[in-house]
């Protein structure tokens, strides 16, 4: 990844799912119907839960057990998306976790390799007990995260390091919250370790963009980062926190927040362009991802984040889609600022590097807008559907952007 930026946007309509009953056992899906509510640019986010929800990040109580119930019965599709969890061999039982005091990401000596294979191990195993309840891989990923908790102290490099300490510092506290209560497992320590070591860098890049042009990185750079400090802030019950990510989303500066992120609505055509649409269409589908990631976490507190701003993000998944699936969007001339001086840059059209990319990033778009809120959304469904059974890290190469998205979105999504 690297560097970015935004365009004007119109005033958003928010609607909340605080409050909406949890199904037990979640074999039914639950609809946001809440109040609606104007959120102007400027305004200030919806407080943090009271108190919250646990499980609660990338995966709920409901999703976790929908999950176990119908894998349990032998039901598509969830089985297909079960037996490409358990082919993958970071889910292995057998896993030996290799931890680091420091990890490196960008410059010299990186390392941060290590680290990814090591976290998406941890998850792998964790989504395995949890669904199957086998002791051996619970104790493989407590294993993983206490050694690393132990260990880790530094996350540092060139201004890679914040992407390091965005996507697997979020990556690492879903799969801390998977774990939470685990016999054995020091969530204490790892909670430290989250405060201590990837909070410091999230919370530096969101107020000071590595001391460059607010326009100058791009969106995933933020929108890893802002699931960082939204991960923490569930893990750690720190509803400062919380409220940091969420105002973000909402009205941040930078490239993350949604009406920087998705510039520009064709209102009349359902469709939104995405910052990074005229770079290339791996980064833009890495953002589905984040995106999608961090309104899911938001959704498990209570708090309706996909539907923000009039369906913002939607319309602008269904124009990713859209243009993968090989149909023309309409794009316009996208400006901004570079480096510390903001030299203006500008995009004229799409970019069609990466046309296609195959991420595991729509099921968890597919199933909260098709099933979830029974909305139509053709082109996020038929993307997901082009990608279905999604697997997860180390089923889409061994280079970071294989293990950008922790996956296995059928397998946890499908409803």
């Amino acid at each position: 990844m690297s560097r970015t930026s935004p365009h004007q946007h119109l005033p958003s309509t928010e609607l909340s799912r605080r409050g909406l009953l949890r199904t037990a056992g979640g074999l039914t899906a639950a609809l946001a119907v809440g109040a609606s509510a104007t959120a102007l640019t400027g305004s200030t986010a919806a407080a943090a839960p009271a108190t919250f929800t646990h499980p609660g990040m990338l995966h709920a109580y409901g999703e976790l057990n929908r999950a176990k119930v119908r894998v349990a019965a032998g039901n598509e599709p969830w089985l297909s998306g079960w037996n490409r969890l358990t082919a993958n061999s970071h889910s292995a039982a057998t896993w030996t976790a290799r931890p680091q005091a420091t990890i490196i990401r960008g410059g010299t000596g990186e390392n941060y390799g290590i680290l990814y294979n090591d976290i998406h191990a941890a998850y792998q195993n964790a989504l395995r007990w949890r669904i199957a309840g086998t002791t051996a891989h619970g104790d493989k990923a407590r294993d993983i995260l206490n050694a690393w908790s132990a260990t880790l102290t530094t996350v540092t490099g060139n201004a890679d390091r914040f992407l390091a300490a965005g996507i697997y510092g979020y990556q690492f506290a879903n799969v801390a919250e998977l774990m939470r209560g685990y016999s054995g497992f020091d969530l204490d320590r790892f909670k430290t370790m989250m405060l201590n070591v990837f909070y410091p860098l999230n919370n530096q890049f969101l107020n000071n963009h590595n001391d460059a042009c607010i326009t100058n990185y791009w969106a995933n750079w933020d929108l890893c980062t802002m699931n960082s400090v939204l991960a923490i802030g569930i893990l750690c019950d720190d509803a400062a926190k919380y409220d940091q990510a969420v105002n973000y989303f909402k009205n941040g500066a930078g490239n993350g927040s949604i009406n920087h992120a998705v510039p520009v609505v064709y209102d009349s055509q359902g469709l939104a362009q995405w910052q990074e649409s005229g770079r290339d269409q791996g980064h833009t589908m890495m953002g589905m991802g984040q995106m999608g990631a961090f309104c899911e976490m938001a959704w498990s507190q209570g708090e309706d984040l996909y539907g923000y701003g009039d369906n913002r993000f939607m319309k602008a998944a269904q124009y990713v889609a859209r243009y993968n699936l090989g149909q023309d969007v309409p794009f316009t001339t996208y400006t901004w600022g570079t480096g510390q001086n903001c030299a203006q840059q500008s995009h004229t059209v799409i970019s069609a590097s990466g046309r296609g990319q195959v991420r595991p990033v729509w099921d968890i778009l597919h199933y909260h807008y098709a099933r979830r809120r029974g909305l139509s959304v053709p082109y996020i469904t038929a993307m997901a559907e082009s990608v279905r059974p999604e697997g997860g890290g180390g089923d889409y190469g061994a280079n970071s952007g294989g293990f950008d998205q922790l996956g296995f979105g059928t397998l946890m999504y499908a409803k």
